[in-house]
């Protein structure tokens, strides 16, 4: 499974990563909304660089979580998880109705509002480069090795070998190893990342194990209220017909 690491540490803002987003996958000009999160993701900013204090440059980006909540809470399979460690979306599949943005313990899916059918649109980690045995334009582009792509045990195992070397550099944590039952895209620190979760702390219980259950009554509820509504249009129409028969029958005696 691939994944990729980002060592806060050595990323200067200098957004090669942003640019080159934007330049692969061929996303328009932003347009600020009003409504838009103050974090620089957007349907046409797949990832941003978020500036704190220190100074300190942290990407945000689509985490690909390993068992994503986004793929639960979907009810038409729009979002799917692949064997590459990416969580891809499927335009042609999606109805448009934002359960994955809710879903999402990151706050990464963002709505297109440009368009006369807005759907979703969220980082797809350049699935179609890895499965050439590419890596992604971000990491690609990236001039100081701070965000770089590999297997994730790999990255998992210099990550904790990283920290190891210089514990007064880092935290003593590798975020995303286990938050929300892991994720494809870790990061090391030397600040606290939880600002990166919204709306809530994610904690490592995997969340579809809690959508599933509300998720799984979807297409029953579905299905069920559409026979209800038939059942109640045909009964309207037969009412109808009768009296309109009733009227005949009274108008012709």
């Amino acid at each position: 499974m691939k994944a990729i690491l980002t060592d806060i540490t050595k990323c200067i803002g200098c957004s090669e990563c942003v640019v080159a987003c934007k330049a692969y996958h061929e996303l328009q000009e932003d347009i600020p909304r009003h409504w838009h999160r103050n974090d620089g993701l957007s349907a046409y900013n797949w990832t941003a660089i978020i500036h704190k204090e220190g100074p300190h440059y942290i990407r945000k980006q689509c985490r690909h979580c390993l068992e994503p909540a986004c793929v639960s809470a979907c009810p038409v399979a729009a979002l799917v998880t692949t064997d590459e460690g990416a969580v891809i979306y499927k335009p042609e599949k999606c109805i448009g109705c934002r359960y994955c943005m809710v879903a999402c313990p990151y706050g990464i899916p963002r709505y297109d509002w440009e368009h006369a059918v807005p759907y979703i649109q969220k980082c797809n980690l350049c699935h179609d480069r890895i499965s050439q045995g590419k890596q992604p334009a971000c990491t690609e582009a990236c001039p100081t090795q701070a965000t770089i792509f590999g297997e994730r045990d790999e990255l998992l195992a210099e990550a904790h070998r990283r920290i190891t070397a210089e514990p007064g550099k880092y935290i003593d944590h590798v975020f995303g190893e286990f938050e929300v039952g892991g994720t494809s895209v870790l990061y090391i620190s030397d600040i606290d990342l939880g600002f990166l979760t919204y709306p809530v702390k994610s904690g490592d219980k995997v969340l579809p194990k809690t959508t599933a259950p509300a998720m799984s009554a979807v297409p029953p509820a579905f299905f069920g209220m559409g026979a209800v509504m038939g059942g109640l249009y045909w009964f309207c129409k037969r009412r109808e017909r009768l009296q309109n028969e009733k009227k005949n029958e009274e108008a012709d005696s």
